[in-house]
């Protein structure tokens, strides 16, 4: 090893091991436990208060299942939306020029900074009774998919955006003049690189749309096995004094998204590696 290198070393280690850099981990290990860790601990000791089983009856009587399937099988939908049309308008925003993108742009981030319960009246008033287009959909679970696909869309196109700018088009042009066709070209060459922020654009979109409920609350009428989504069931049972089951059901929910984010951060991490080693 090289004075040079070995220096550089002595250099590194010597400041993970300062007194700042202590000060900066325990800082962080403080911010993480007040605000994301003693929370989910306090809501896990609620939730098995009973024990397992009445955590167990909790989860899994009528009401509760219900809720949580509609959740699930909406919030995948959603999440298949916003792969769809996140990544078409990515691109379109990536690759071609016209008149107001930067107005497009500055909108595409508006559900980040618009307070969701505000979504859903402005939804309400498009879709409610008194549609202007004439399209009641208020209290149905199309509602619910156009509702939480307002609030996650963003997740995808900020995903794939910035990997579409990175994406040498010089490989694309060069695939073209050997004749692959523009399917050839986007499922060999550019879904490939595409393919971890994508997933990740799922995931992140998945996990919101399981907790969500600003959006929805109004719009989605909160109709019990119908259009009542997990976090409008968990409302329900802490207004009629069932802090337990309420807390069960976010137990689950965050074990969900949890196990999603993990398995999509592997899955992205293994596609990038492939990509790397092409």
């Amino acid at each position: 090893m090289s004075r040079s290198k070995q220096g550089r070393n002595a250099s590194i280690a010597g400041r993970l091991g300062s007194p700042a850099a202590a000060l900066g981990s325990g800082v962080t290990l403080l911010w993480l436990s007040v605000i994301v860790l003693l929370p989910l601990a306090a809501i896990a000791v609620k939730a098995f208060d009973g024990g397992f089983g009445g955590f167990w009856r909790a989860v899994t009587n009528k009401d509760a299942l219900a809720a949580l399937e509609i959740t699930l099988w909406v919030s995948l939908l959603v999440a298949l939306v916003d792969v769809v049309f996140g990544a078409i308008i990515a691109w379109v925003l990536v690759r071609d020029d016209f008149r107001g993108k930067e107005w497009v742009n500055a909108i595409i981030d508006l559900p980040f900074a618009l307070p969701t319960i505000v979504a859903s009246i402005v939804l309400l008033s498009l879709y409610g009774p008194a549609s202007p287009i004439d399209l009641k959909i208020a209290a149905t679970q199309p509602a619910l998919v156009i509702a939480l696909a307002f609030v996650t869309l963003p997740f995808v196109v900020r995903q794939v955006q910035p990997v579409l700018l990175e994406l040498d088009t010089d490989v694309e042009e060069a695939a073209a003049s050997l004749g692959a066709g523009n399917r050839t070209i986007l499922t060999k060459v550019i879904f490939p690189s595409l393919a971890p922020a994508v997933f990740t654009g799922a995931g992140l979109s998945f996990s919101r749309a399981i907790g969500e409920f600003g959006s929805v609350v109004l719009l989605g009428g909160n109709i019990p096995h119908k259009t009542q989504v997990a976090s409008q069931y968990i409302q329900q049972q802490i207004e009629i004094d069932q802090p337990g089951n309420a807390a069960a059901v976010s137990v689950v929910l965050l074990v969900i998204a949890f196990f999603v984010l993990l398995a999509l951060r592997l899955v992205g991490s293994k596609l990038a590696w492939r990509e790397e080693k092409r």
